[in-house]
């Protein structure tokens, strides 16, 4: 069962559970000359794509040039990066300008999904023109 909503705002509320809903193909990339992992969408993520959506999570700066940020399903210590979990707990954010959040804050980021099923350069789920507040 899905747990996707819509709030009053307008944009789909989604829960890391929603983002759990998906499988893996293992795929040759020439490029790192290694197999990765390829993505396949469920339906329900898949009719999302190209909607604004919102989803609570820590945040995460871990570029020192901050540009990489990152929303995750845990904290830094227990990310996908530390072998817990897997790439469907993260989502690599887009901001037009970098936020001030600091690494660990929980946050909810609101932005346009992107679903990327080929480029291992990027996540399985990007978010575009992000906007956040701290959920403190």
């Amino acid at each position: 069962m899905m747990l996707i909503s819509m709030s009053a705002m307008g944009q789909v509320d989604l829960t890391w559970d929603d983002l759990a809903k998906i499988s893996y193909t293992e795929k040759y990339f020439a490029a790192y000359d290694s197999d990765f992992l390829y993505p396949e969408f469920s339906q329900e993520i898949s009719n999302l794509e190209g909607k604004e959506i919102s989803i609570t999570g820590y945040f995460l700066d871990i570029d020192p040039n901050g540009n990489l940020l990152i929303l995750s399903k845990n904290p830094l210590a227990s990310c996908f990066f530390c072998g817990n979990g897997g790439p469907e707990t993260a989502i690599e954010l887009r901001f037009e300008s970098k936020p001030d959040f600091k690494t660990d804050d929980v946050v909810v980021v609101t932005g346009i999904l992107k679903l990327n099923k080929d480029d291992v350069e990027h996540f399985n789920y990007i978010l575009t023109d992000c906007s956040g507040f701290s959920s403190k």
